[in-house]
């Protein structure tokens, strides 16, 4: 099957040719197959923003290439403004960027960019709306009147009211409490599931990514360090360790367990945890 996307040795340097010259993006190359829940990992600096705003076209490469369908999203202005609805990107604190005097009218911003007819401007609001847990009445609320979670809601439903076949979110859960932390993983999900969408999702939360993801890829010095499923990266916890990132907490426990001589394998979820356990209580 083709990809979706493809990175093709993606290099992007800010400030080239002066003092302020920094290499965020060195030589990236990976492919996204359609439906997949990718994972983005790496320390600050290690190019995780830069590298999103080069999917969808909102940043041109220094070198390199970004496909979407096999097509260079710089190929043509009008593909490149195809790319930014066919692949949505929410940023960090999506909520900052509202600004409609309502609900419904913020998720349908991007619609109606998109030079769709009411009728279908109407389905695509109230389906996302209800995608991500919004009521019918609260579309015609300000989106200023509701908690910081629900405005988390309102702004990944404008970019999912776009349809787009990938889905990037910036740290979709950061400042939330944990139910609603829950709540809008639940909704990325959900998302995926409905419309076979690819996500691809930046996050420090190594329980998060270990518990959802199919696949991670870990930044590293501007470098793409990792590319595997948990499984195989989080068996690697100490080169994580060494990069300065984190790895689940459970996968922590059990690092430490065999260190004092329990015959345990890496885990990286609960699920795995309470497995590994019966098993070596059972004496298998």
């Amino acid at each position: 099957m083709a990809p979706i996307l493809e990175v093709r040795n993606l290099t992007h340097v800010y400030s080239a040719g002066t003092p302020f010259e920094h290499r965020a993006v060195d030589d990236m190359s990976f492919s996204v197959q359609r439906g997949e829940f990718i994972g983005i990992i790496g320390h600050t600096g290690s190019g995780k923003s830069t590298l999103m705003q080069h999917l969808n076209g909102l940043l041109k490469p220094t070198s390199g290439q970004v496909l979407l369908d096999g097509v260079d999203i710089h190929s043509d202005k009008k593909f490149t403004r195809q790319a930014r609805f066919r692949v949505g990107l929410v940023f960090q604190y999506p909520e900052y960027q509202l600004f409609e005097e309502t609900v419904y009218k913020d998720i349908a911003f991007g619609p109606k960019n998109m030079g769709l007819k009411a009728e279908e401007i109407d389905r695509r609001v109230r389906e996302a709306a209800k995608l991500v847990g919004l009521t019918d009445a609260q579309l015609e609320v300000s989106p200023f009147d509701l908690s910081g979670g629900q405005k988390r809601r309102v702004a990944i439903a404008g970019v999912i009211a776009m349809e787009p076949e990938v889905l990037i979110l910036d740290e979709p859960t950061a400042g939330l409490d944990p139910a609603s932390r829950a709540g809008i993983l639940e909704n990325i999900e959900t998302y995926r599931k409905t419309k076979n969408a690819t996500i691809m999702m930046v996050s420090h939360s190594m329980n998060d990514v270990a518990r959802l993801t199919e696949r991670l890829l870990v930044l590293s010095g501007s470098k793409l360090a990792m590319d595997g499923t948990p499984a195989q990266v989080f068996t690697r916890a100490d080169e994580l360790l060494d990069m300065g990132l984190d790895i689940p907490d459970v996968t922590r426990v059990f690092l430490r367990l065999k260190q004092l001589g329990l015959p345990l394998e890496p885990v990286y979820t609960i699920e795995q945890a309470v497995a590994a356990v019966k098993k070596l209580k059972e004496g298998k």
